[in-house]
């Protein structure tokens, strides 16, 4: 019994790590969508952060969002999301 909840613990935990969407309101956005859909679905960001290499050299930015209880990080590289994260 206690391997079965450990493996639908872990499944369970491993889903919500490769979240690849987030909802604003009943609008979605997902990775892959351009820069301008993050304007449309999620308006301006209350943050937005530099995302650097190692050199120092920008990649891209990332956008934060602070939403009461939670905050939305977009990551945007090339014109395009490539990573959303929902941090509680």
């Amino acid at each position: 019994m206690r391997k079965i909840l450990a493996s639908v613990l872990l499944a369970a935990l491993s889903f919500a790590a490769f979240a690849q969407s987030v909802a604003f309101g009943n609008k979605i956005l997902r990775v892959g969508d351009p820069v301008g859909r993050v304007f449309e679905v999620a308006g301006q960001p209350s943050r937005t952060v530099p995302v650097e290499n190692k050199y120092g050299a920008k990649e891209g930015e990332r956008m934060e969002y602070f939403l009461g209880n939670k905050t939305v990080l977009i990551t945007v590289r090339d014109g395009k999301v490539t990573q959303v994260q929902e941090v509680f």
